[in-house]
């Protein structure tokens, strides 16, 4: 069965064309082996965080985003040609499973190398991390699964699912381990942006507490554990060196990737014979950071505009729902993060005045002082496309100088664009991000322990958590106070809500809405696009059909539910 879980370690002629596919079992025993297969591992997180696949199956098709115009995957609508064939699901799966066992490699094999004792602590503890997070993506996708303990270095024809409590007891051991070896914190001496800490481990093994409490494999402890695991973090952020970014939009600032906020990143690297190449040695996306193009409306084919590299690609996969800047954003006086999340302002940048639009004859009602009949609106370096956010007439959008565009008029050629992932110092327009993807950050980690204190009942604790976050939020020193919420406020909708005004768009919306079984009714309630195709069967997704095909000795593999 599982024969894409040696490609690190393969022979094969078609393998070692790729620099990556260049280490031998015989290799791992070495310390050098041992530290090019954690290396290995590492690399394994960027077909997650930063890659196409994971993005479709966490971002879009939830209460957050629907299908942008080239967003044309069957996934996100829960349509009958969604099958356990289908691609994306089918990479998932096999990336997740690729890299267990490159993280097996290493923590069967540190042990018997001459690495120091306490280096072999350490790399074992990162592995043990990393191999907890993929497990954790499959749990979270596909419920019951084979659980590999060890390194196989050849492939097998059967295999078992295993009990989601099993899996969830072997994740939260590797975690409780990684915790107990790995440095403090990504600030510790020694610790480079990208690799694993205690602190970052706690962070994820909270949250594996929370999913824990929601499914069948509940435990009476998880919320409390969660809680407890999450304030360890919060109460100790002083000597970790982490902080709250005083300033919301400055968490996602190109550069400012391992700021005070971040528990862990996901590198990303400008080698292409690293970063995903194609036999031709040009990049085909698998392990690019392309989450720079996702969001990026067709605002070229607006009048006055042009592609370039910093508005960036047009390649639009999604849009956010209208409940999403429509509801969730709705206060934007005291609250800066829509501003500060997505781009509505689009300023003139084609050097051709030609294709500018023109004052028509006779000049509509309200027209601007100085507009004429026949002359352009506007200028190079105006504003050229406005989403103000709130609905304007037809009379009024005549009488604008630019393209205003109020909610009643977005599609899903463009829309608010999001701008956590933009990267403007592109030599190519066209190439992906080496930008570092933050994945876990601080501000989470304050939702995280909240959601724990409102399912135990501690609302003065949860208001508190959440108020912090949102105090952060606020536009100036005045708002502060109104920012903040009661615990008449609180409930599951409203932590979700929270989650979405800070986190949107941050790879863990489909997984959030199904740890707090919301996914159904949210999507019915906010996802138009998707609202009549989800069934109860979408909780999870499909064991890829290429796994139930690849097991042909003992028992079939048994398929998720409905499918």
């Amino acid at each position: 069965m599982f024969l894409i879980l040696i490609t690190f370690f393969s022979c094969s002629k078609k393998l070692n064309e790729d620099p990556r596919s260049t280490l031998t079992p015989d290799a791992l025993n070495t310390a050098q082996g041992v530290q090019m297969a954690l290396d290995a591992a590492y690399a394994g997180t960027r077909l997650f965080w930063g890659n196409q696949d994971f993005f479709t199956v966490t971002v879009i098709g939830t209460d957050e985003y629907q299908r942008g115009v080239d967003g044309n995957n069957d996934i996100n609508v829960y349509n009958s040609s969604y099958t356990p064939s289908h691609g994306t699901v089918n990479a998932n799966w096999r990336n997740a499973y690729t890299f267990i066992n490159t993280a097996n490699a290493v923590i069967d094999n540190a042990p018997k190398t001459d690495l120091s004792e306490g280096n072999k602590s350490k790399v074992v503890a990162e592995a043990k991390f990393l191999r907890a997070s993929f497990y954790f993506i499959l749990l979270q996708f596909f419920g019951d699964v084979t659980l590999n303990e060890h390194f196989q270095s050849e492939a097998t024809t059967s295999a078992t699912r295993t009990p989601i409590a099993q899996v969830y007891d072997f994740i939260i051991k590797d975690l409780k381990d990684a915790i107990a070896s790995l440095p403090a914190g990504p600030k510790s001496a020694g610790v480079l942006p990208g690799k694993a800490s205690a602190a970052v481990a706690k962070h994820v093994l909270s949250k594996v507490y929370l999913a824990r409490a929601g499914s069948s494999a509940k435990k009476a402890s998880d919320y409390q554990d969660a809680y407890n695991t999450a304030m360890e973090i919060i109460n100790n952020r002083f000597s970790l060196q982490l902080a709250l970014v005083p300033d919301f939009a400055k968490v996602f600032t190109e550069g400012n990737e391992d700021n005070s906020e971040v528990l862990w990143t996901v590198q990303h690297t400008s080698n292409i014979a690293y970063n995903g190449p194609n036999n031709s040695g040009v990049s085909n996306f698998s392990a690019d950071n392309v989450l720079n193009h996702m969001w990026v409306g067709q605002y070229e084919r607006r009048p006055g505009m042009v592609r370039d590299v910093f508005y960036g690609r047009p390649y639009i996969r999604c849009i956010p729902t209208r409940w999403l800047v429509d509801t969730v954003f709705k206060e934007r006086i005291r609250d800066s993060r829509y501003s500060k999340t997505f781009q509505t302002v689009w300023y003139a940048n084609n050097p051709n005045a030609a294709g500018y639009p023109l004052w028509p004859s006779p000049l509509p009602p309200g027209a601007p002082a100085g507009a004429v009949s026949g002359q352009p609106k506007f200028k190079f370096g105006d504003t050229a496309i406005y989403m103000p956010g709130v609905d304007a007439t037809d009379a009024k959008i005549a009488a604008t100088r630019y393209l205003l565009v109020p909610p009643r008029k977005y599609d899903n050629t463009l829309s608010p664009t999001l701008t956590k992932y933009f990267d403007t110092k592109r030599a190519d327009l066209n190439a992906p991000s080496i930008r570092p993807v933050i994945v876990y950050r601080l501000a989470e980690t304050y939702l995280l322990a909240a959601e724990a204190a409102y399912f135990l009942g501690k609302l003065p604790e949860a208001v508190a958590l959440i108020n912090t976050v949102r105090e952060r939020a606020a536009t100036t020193p005045a708002d502060i106070s109104a920012m903040d919420i009661t615990a008449a406020d609180l409930s599951l909708d409203f932590i979700l809500d929270e989650r979405s005004r800070e986190l949107t768009g941050e790879n863990m919306r489909w997984l959030d809405l199904v740890r707090t079984n919301k996914l159904l009714e949210r999507v019915r309630l906010h996802n138009k696009e998707s609202a009549n195709n989800i069934q109860q069967k979408h909780i999870l997704r499909p064991i890829p059909q290429s796994q139930l095909d690849a097991v042909t000795t003992g028992a079939a593999y048994p398929q998720n539910l409905g499918w």
